[in-house]
């Protein structure tokens, strides 16, 4: 492998340059908002604020999956944030989180109305208010916590890791694709070898486990994140590709997966979503012409 050791990092470190690459806009070393702008508010009691990022689709497919069960009171609203435009600066998503990151959602149904961020917080606060997608048997509920927070502490290894050294980095570093890629495979590893045991990752049972490590993991193997799937051989973990598989077949995860999508292919996108009739004929072909 060679090695680089033009670069010696400063006695203190100062942020007096763009750093570059692809989502470059949307990094800098202070919190709070760059500009006043106000949140739109729809009719439903959900508001989500979000982009079809992977953790964008953990929120909308859960919310698509709550309706699929027949939770009305789950109907939101979806609207766009643009990341690259830094609409996730703008004063009234930093109220919303004050991370600026997205999903952010706010509950309407309550007085006053609830901010939830952090996707894992959203997945976790929809499941227990409606009594769904989270096991109420102490050890299995137990176990798809476990997996929930693998994924939440695991994914910016793959994210941040892998994918931006990889897909996104305007120098491609040897060392850090192979440290990441390592990581990467490693944690498709660690799903193989679960899902080799289980349906699910919890068990037989799909949770919100199952909903949040879709999004990245799945997705994934899939091919539909970073270009890397030869890359990262995954066709070599067939149980994760079994599982994946199974949970991109269902009806409410396909509606899930496009919602606040405005990349790739036409048919596969929704900017907002504000009623279940936006799914439009457009898409029918993608989402099953019975559902």
């Amino acid at each position: 492998m060679s090695e680089d050791n033009t670069y010696t990092p400063p006695a203190v470190w100062s942020w007096n340059k763009e750093n570059g690459g692809k989502f470059a806009s949307t990094n800098r070393p202070i919190a709070g908002p760059t500009h006043d702008k106000e949140l739109p508010v729809g009719k439903h009691p959900f508001q989500l604020y979000s982009l079809a990022t992977p953790n964008g689709v953990k929120a909308t497919v859960m919310l698509e999956e709550l309706l699929a069960l027949g939770h009305q009171e789950a109907e939101y609203d979806a609207w766009l944030i643009k990341i690259g435009d830094g609409d996730q600066f703008g004063s009234g998503f930093v109220e919303v989180n004050p991370n600026s990151k997205i999903p952010a959602l706010m509950d309407h149904s309550t007085q006053p109305p609830t901010r939830v961020f952090e996707s894992g917080s959203i997945l976790l606060y929809l499941a227990e208010k409606f009594g769904a997608f989270l096991p109420t048997d102490p050890a299995t509920r137990t176990e798809a916590l476990s997996w929930l927070f693998w994924q939440m502490g695991s994914a910016p290894y793959l994210g941040g890791g892998f994918g931006h050294f990889y897909a996104y980095a305007p120098t491609k570093i040897e060392y850090a694709i192979d440290r990441f890629s390592m990581e990467a495979k490693r944690q498709l590893d660690v799903l193989d070898r679960r899902l080799a045991e289980t349906r699910y990752l919890a068990g037989d049972e799909y949770t919100i486990a199952d909903i949040a490590t879709w999004a990245w993991y799945g997705q994934l193997v899939l091919g539909r994140l970073y270009n890397a799937a030869e890359f990262l051989q995954v066709q070599e973990y067939t149980n994760v590709q079994r599982w994946a598989k199974e949970i991109d077949a269902r009806p409410a995860v396909k509606r899930g997966r496009i919602v606040n999508r405005n990349f790739g292919e036409p048919e596969e996108q929704l900017h907002e979503r504000h009623d279940a009739s936006d799914f439009d004929t457009r898409t029918q072909d993608k989402l099953g012409a019975s559902d």
